[in-house]
């Protein structure tokens, strides 16, 4: 009889692991799948911005940089008469009035609607972009890739509280893949010969990749209201070990953040959050949010701002292909930071946010004095910022989870994602004066 139980939880056991597996899995590819077309039409931005200049999409861009060679002549750099924050903005604003505003009214709209209509917006920017044939029809691509990319983050975000904290280091470790997969197969597939537009149409898989993911790869619990507008709080009453259906949700046999979960379990109440709680949840979270921000802000000036202008005419590399590296080095060292999260935490966030901050002041002065030798250089410095900017984000959110309280857990990390959006939003914007003052410079 004992050796019967015993089999009886050693498959309750092995199938937990299986499902935690597989969600850890599904939150990895959600991750990487709702990032991608953000990614991609930042690593695009050049050759878009050049693409519409010489009023021709079809051709290569190598042949396009042959063709209009400096596009300010008069300047000693190598400029677009548009910079590519104009790309970065697109990108961002949407993004930034979704998160600013859907936490406090989207728990209404069930996660399977959000997921559906996260996807069709992937598919619609891909199209545009691919078979735009002006600044504007590129533009109107990239906000349907924002408004993608923002929707997702933010649900997917409030999701991972219904799940064991491992998803949170999958979803993590799948936006820094997002990046490696999205610059580097952008830039692989354009050097191999390939066009932008024929390169963004291959891209549509990854929207049907999401949809099977979310669908078909994460193991919901049953009491889950994918379809219905229904306001449901992760499951925290205690149950019987061997019912692993109606274990708590927000802890596993190995969540090292058990005791913090139950911690926060004493301060709960019954009902829906009000609007005047949320915004008192917003104002806690502003140690979090604000070191986000900031983080945010100095990498995305120099890659928007800065990098463009940055361009080495004897490294071997055109100005686009150089663009392309610096974008996909950025990405790498993202993902590694992002990743770290399985082995490794970190609490002092300010400290990684001053740091970057370090990394633009030096690439502004490199832009304007033109002291750094060698490309090669500036990739390590890029790769160090994409780690730096990683280790902010996965940190932060992280820390979000263990030191909520389960009740707000959920709108929490909803709100708190409007950090990084915010910093890249005003980044966009410093960019603007940057690159028209440099590009004026005989």
């Amino acid at each position: 009889m004992d050796s019967d139980n015993a089999g009886v939880d050693t498959a309750a056991a092995s199938e937990s692991r299986f499902q935690r597996l597989r969600n850890q899995s599904g939150f990895w590819w959600l991750g990487l799948c709702n990032n991608f077309a953000y990614v991609v039409m930042l690593s695009a931005a050049h050759d878009i911005l050049k693409q519409q200049e010489s009023h021709n999409a079809t051709l290569p861009t190598s042949d396009l940089q042959s063709q209009n060679g400096n596009s300010s002549n008069s300047s000693r750099y190598d400029c677009n008469p548009v910079s590519t924050a104009a790309i970065l903005l697109a990108d961002i604003l949407p993004t930034l009035l979704i998160k600013l505003t859907a936490p406090f009214f989207i728990h209404k709209v069930p996660y399977g609607f959000r997921v559906l209509f996260c996807v069709a917006s992937a598919v619609v920017s891909f199209l545009v972009v691919s078979f735009s044939s002006a600044v504007w029809m590129s533009i109107l691509g990239v906000l349907f890739a924002s408004v993608s990319s923002g929707l997702g983050e933010l649900s997917f975000l409030s999701l991972t509280v219904y799940f064991s904290s491992n998803v949170l280091s999958g979803w993590g470790s799948g936006t820094g893949g997002a990046g490696v997969a999205g610059a580097f197969l952008y830039a692989a597939f354009t050097q191999a010969g390939l066009t932008p537009r024929v390169t963004l149409l291959i891209m549509l898989l990854v929207p049907a990749i999401m949809l099977f993911s979310y669908f078909f790869l994460l193991v919901f619990p049953s009491s889950f209201p994918q379809w219905k507008c229904t306001e449901l709080r992760p499951v925290v009453s205690s149950v019987s070990v061997n019912s692993q259906e109606r274990r708590p949700l927000l802890l596993d046999d190995d969540d090292e953040d058990h005791l913090q979960d139950e911690k926060n379990r004493e301060d709960r109440h019954a009902g829906p959050l009000t609007f005047l709680e949320k915004l008192q949840i917003v104002k806690d979270l502003l140690r979090f949010i604000l070191p986000l921000a900031v983080v945010y802000f100095a990498e995305y000036f120099i890659n928007q701002g800065l990098l463009e202008l940055l361009y080495f005419p004897d490294s071997g590399l055109s100005h686009a292909e150089q663009y392309r590296w610096y974008q996909s080095l950025y990405q790498i060292g993202v993902f590694i930071s992002r990743t770290s999260l399985y082995c490794i935490k970190i609490r002092k966030i300010v400290l990684l946010s001053l740091l970057q901050c370090v990394n633009a002041v030096l690439l502004l002065f490199a832009v304007y004095y033109q002291f750094l030798p060698s490309v090669w250089l500036v990739f390590l410095i890029v790769l160090y910022e994409g780690l730096l900017g990683g280790a902010a984000y996965v940190n932060i959110f992280y820390l979000i989870r263990v030191e909520t309280g389960e009740r707000e857990r959920e709108f929490a990390m909803a709100a708190a994602s409007v950090g990084d959006s915010f910093g890249i939003a005003l980044s966009g914007a410093a960019a603007f004066p940057i690159h028209n003052y440099f590009c004026s410079l005989k």
